[in-house]
């Protein structure tokens, strides 16, 4: 009956229209009256130490981060040197944005804003080129959702503060699949371009390759900082989104001198606005996590799946459809502050690796991202490229897919994630 309000409540309220933010605390709501243990000020408590982590905090440096390269020039230097290196090529645009998309992945960890940034410099190119515009976003849409996946990443860390699990570890251990992902695109999309006939570019010389190389070099060394931070215990991820937040300022202000004084307030005005929005969802999580803890849903999750217990395999393949068939009617942030407190207890109990489950568990929710309906970044895409929903649809269905079969391939082939993250491990 607890599992039937929770869900009933919850995907109620967000069929009305209502902010899933409100929809938690409705939910939550809802189940204090079930369990007669209704109180506000317990509401309000759990609202506050909700947002109240220190881990947290990275995630409003890495959005200020990413908000700071889009306007201070190093997007557009980071898109400038791939397609020096690869514009030449059958196909070569296809593959400036897969690499441009990677590179920003290592800066912002967003895969709206990395998209975004990605789409309006390269979809106008693609339509003068010829290209055929649906697959072209398809495959920046598809390649934008690497992001949560290669550190640092936003929503490892928003799984990490809610499961408890090593955020510096999940940091490392999407390092490879991540870059898989990229080269399982990279594939699909030579396959793809020597069926067209599409036009390329002339072929940068060693000066202008220099040139390019030089000119992106600051924008280069912030993965680099970043990721060896982490390898060299550095620093911590909260403290490495405020290096990452501080060297961007820098360069942008110092190096580059695209960013001016009289910009900073609209930067970090919308700063804010995206990190209001994720604070305000973890908090409310907060509060029907509690709830769930307090109304024994995991248990009750894990009675239901005992079956599966003695099979991870089998047990994940399960978990996995249906966290896809969720991450296609409902956001990423918001399915993994629901789910996780749901289902860390019976991967705990399954004997199944945290890191490993959170990396195909993210993994599965920014696919998400890009699957009809609610798809954020297959409606960024769409926007950008002026197409109909439909077709960016269509034009995004063989990447997924190629994408979903990298998941199944996690799934029943675990070294592919915990080899490279055993090698990292300092």
């Amino acid at each position: 009956m607890t599992i039937f309000i929770f869900l009933v409540v919850l995907l109620g309220s967000i069929f009305l229209g209502i902010p899933v933010a409100f929809s938690l605390i409705v939910c939550s709501v809802a189940l204090m009256f079930h369990l007669d243990v209704f109180d506000p000020q317990i509401l309000a408590q759990n609202l506050v130490s909700g947002a109240d982590s220190f881990s947290l905090l990275a995630i409003p440096f890495f959005v200020l981060a990413g908000e700071i390269m889009n306007e201070g020039g190093l997007s557009k230097r980071i898109i400038d040197l791939p397609m020096k290196l690869v514009g030449h090529k059958r196909g070569g645009l296809g593959f400036v944005a897969i690499i441009a998309a990677m590179i920003m992945a290592s800066l912002s960890g967003s895969a709206v804003a990395d998209t975004a940034a990605v789409a309006a410099m390269l979809i106008p190119m693609m339509k003068t080129t010829g290209y055929p515009i649906n697959r072209s976003a398809g495959l920046i849409g598809a390649a934008g959702i690497i992001a949560p996946i290669i550190p640092p990443s936003i929503p490892f860390i928003i799984f990490g503060v809610s499961s408890g699990v090593s955020i510096t570890k999940l940091f490392l251990a999407g390092i490879f699949p991540g870059i898989l992902m990229g080269i399982c695109l990279a594939l699909l999309w030579a396959w793809q371009a020597k069926r067209l006939n599409l036009m390329t570019f002339s072929k940068a010389s060693k000066q202008e390759l220099c040139i390019s190389f030089k000119n992106s070099i600051w924008a280069l060394l912030l993965p680099v900082i970043i990721i060896g931070g982490f390898r060299l215990g550095i620093f911590t991820p909260t403290e490495a989104g405020a290096v990452a937040a501080f060297y961007a300022l820098f360069v942008s202000l110092f190096i580059y001198r695209e960013l001016k004084i009289s910009q900073l307030y609209k930067v970090l005005v919308a700063s804010a606005k995206t990190t209001a929005v994720v604070m305000l969802l973890v908090a409310a999580a907060q509060v029907s996590g509690w709830l769930i803890t307090i109304a024994e849903l995991p248990q009750q999750i894990t009675e239901l799946l005992e079956p599966l217990l003695d099979s991870p395999t089998m047990l994940l393949v399960v978990i996995m459809v249906a966290v896809f068939v969720i991450g296609m009617v409902m956001d990423l942030t918001p399915t993994v502050l629901i789910l996780t407190p749901v289902l860390m207890p019976l991967i705990d109990e399954a004997g199944i690796d945290p890191v490993y489950f959170g990396v195909l568990f993210i993994l599965n929710t920014s696919i998400g991202l890009i699957t009809p309906p609610i798809g954020n970044v297959l409606n960024v895409i769409t926007g950008v490229s002026k197409l109909p929903f439909d077709q960016a649809a269509k034009g995004i269905l063989p990447y997924m897919t190629m994408l979903l079969g990298l998941l199944m391939l996690f799934i029943f082939f675990p070294a592919l994630v915990l080899v490279p993250f055993h090698w990292l491990q300092p």
